[in-house]
């Protein structure tokens, strides 16, 4: 049975004339009851994923070795930054900042304690975050590429980091993202690229990690989602309406090669995040996009690991920090 706009009834609903309300005829609308579908996983190559969006819309498992793996490299991140949890010049007291894609949600805890006097929301698609966090911060079970319901020039700050893998339509996101910003407001855009450097001749074309970085740009291009690119980031916030734009590249050494004490600490942050960081970004992709056996996709992941753990390689990749500034009123 259909109504008028063409939406199928469930015919139990009509079975029985005499109940007055959905809970009366079995049917349980409780907030426990509705909530738990964003709770939904599929189990994969031994890991979880989220499914309440989709499984194909985040790659990464969600389970707590890929939670750890997220705050530990956050550490890394704020390493590479000096200590820095954004490098946009936002007014020194920001009065609301939003976390696209908030992971663990450890970013946007951080900016709360940093502005207590902020409200810090975070958005992600899994629910994963800690129910104690600081009073001015909280957290959205949301798809970023779906409709905002964030009223327009609500945020000073709007910030996402390593969320390219999970975005198919860039403008339409960055859209949403200038319309919520505040005139004079920012957003900035981090990414870890998907390329392998050496700057001592150390890595050859066989190079385990150069090998996974060329596979898992292959399979992201494949779903019509490509790596990061500081050619692409800024394009991402110029065409949104962002002046002002700029771009830095940060060298993230992959394993305790470097020579400076700092980095190498780094590095050696980087070789124990690699050792699930691989198979977290790499099993999901290889097997489901690429068609490769799980033995296939262990085998790639478990060379580039193999890779960063020789001390005869000595790689970086770059991470791309990208911030631009919404014309106030009068610059319009």
């Amino acid at each position: 049975m259909c109504n008028s706009d063409g939406i199928e009834i469930d015919p139990s609903v009509l079975d029985n004339a005499d109940d007055s309300d959905y809970l009366s005829s079995g049917y349980d609308t409780s907030t426990a009851s509705l909530t738990s579908s964003i709770h939904e996983y599929v189990f994969e190559n031994g890991r979880r994923y989220h499914a309440y969006f989709g499984a194909d819309k985040n790659l990464l498992p969600t389970d707590e070795i890929e939670q750890d793996r997220l705050d530990m490299y956050h550490e890394i991140c704020l390493g590479l930054l000096h200590g820095d949890l954004y490098k946009a010049p936002i007014a020194e007291h920001p009065q609301r900042i939003l976390d696209i894609g908030t992971g663990t949600g450890i970013w946007a805890i951080d900016m709360a304690d940093r502005f207590p006097s902020a409200e810090v929301i975070g958005t992600d698609l899994t629910p994963i975050q800690p129910a104690w966090v600081p009073p001015n911060c909280r957290f959205e079970v949301d798809d970023a590429e779906k409709a905002w319901t964030f009223k327009p020039e609500s945020f000073d700050f709007v910030h996402a980091r390593n969320i390219a893998q999970g975005i198919s339509d860039w403008p339409s996101l960055m859209r949403q993202v200038f319309r919520s910003t505040k005139p004079g407001g920012y957003c900035e855009l981090v990414e870890t690229g998907t390329t392998c450097h050496s700057d001592d001749g150390t890595m050859t074309e066989t190079n385990g990690v150069k090998v996974w970085m060329e596979t898992i740009a292959a399979a992201l291009v494949e779903i019509g989602r490509p790596p990061a690119s500081a050619e692409a980031m800024k394009k991402h916030l110029l065409d949104a309406g962002f002046v002002d734009v700029e771009v830095k590249t940060v060298r993230e050494p992959l394993g305790p090669w470097p020579k400076d004490r700092k980095l190498k600490n780094i590095g050696a942050m980087v070789l124990m995040n690699c050792q699930t960081g691989f198979h977290a970004y790499g099993l999901a992709a290889f097997t489901r996009i690429l068609g490769m056996t799980k033995e296939e996709a262990d085998r790639i992941c478990d060379n580039a690991y193999n890779a960063v753990r020789n001390k005869n390689y000595h790689c970086w990749c770059p991470i791309y920090v990208a911030y631009g500034r919404k014309p106030a009123l009068l610059e319009k």
